[in-house]
């Protein structure tokens, strides 16, 4: 089956296809629940894709709050009877001195790294404008995370494992709009959805401002896909929601999603 669905995707999507299939297999083969790390939007597109085809299995998804960013996937029998606890994540609040010390997402995305823990495990880091820093992970982790991490920078910390129903309500405000754009270039999407130039959009992806999906993209002619996630430092995030054909022009019709720092 991975044969031939993944052509429908990039070729280096095939490793988290072929993931996708052995997660597939074990649900089918061993009538159990199998549950998936932390995934972004695009994986997620990709794995609901894979599993859709299968008439036996049914998925959920959980990123701890309603519109997470990162969510984990669970694929299930049909019968099975899916609860949140079988997403077995943790929500901790980081305690630190807020009149003394300032925190950042980078930061504390960067000391998680630091000790050890894979980017998979690590699920929304949220703030709202009082200072306040919640961490969405699987519950191993966070069960390491309050044992051995007691530093953020040089900010000493402590975390509280908090209830979900105390998790920070994102004030996130997407915009979302319907465009053409001359093509699904990486560069053309960034000047398009930020309003900059094409020359603008070049240079903040070859000095290395851009992320798709996590990952640091440095070629202005990256090709996008529906639901790739796109960081822009200093301008904020965009998700391409959907690609619609082409006009008559031979120009893509496609939605969006930005929020602009």
């Amino acid at each position: 089956m991975a044969d031939n669905i993944a052509q429908h995707f990039r070729p280096s999507e095939q490793t988290f296809i072929a993931q996708g299939e052995d997660f597939i297999c074990q649900a089918l083969d061993e009538y159990r629940a199998v549950l998936t790390d932390f995934l972004n939007p695009r994986q997620i597109h990709i794995l609901t894709t894979i599993v859709n085809r299968q008439t036996e299995l049914k998925f959920k998804t959980f990123g701890g709050y309603e519109g997470a960013e990162s969510q984990r996937m669970l694929i299930f029998p049909s019968y099975y009877e899916a609860t949140l606890a079988d997403f077995d994540m943790t929500l901790l609040e980081v305690n630190y001195p807020t009149k003394f010390a300032e925190l950042h997402h980078s930061t504390i995305l960067g000391a998680l790294i630091h000790s050890g823990i894979e980017r998979s495990s690590i699920g929304d880091i949220l703030a709202d404008d009082t200072g306040r820093w919640q961490i969405i992970l699987t519950n191993p982790i966070a069960r390491f995370v309050m044992s051995e991490v007691d530093h953020i920078g040089k900010n000493k910390v402590r975390f509280i494992d908090t209830p979900f129903e105390q998790v920070i309500a994102t004030t996130e405000d997407w915009e979302t709009s319907s465009l053409t754009v001359s093509s699904l270039r990486l560069d053309t999407i960034v000047a398009n959805g930020y309003n900059i130039s094409r020359t603008h959009a070049k240079e903040l992806v070859e000095r290395g401002a851009v992320r798709v999906n996590w990952t640091d993209i440095d070629r202005p002619d990256f090709m996008l896909a529906v639901n790739d996630l796109i960081s822009v430092r200093k301008f904020g995030r965009l998700r391409l929601m959907a690609e619609n054909g082409l006009t008559k022009k031979d120009k893509w019709r496609v939605e969006m999603a930005v929020i602009k720092k």
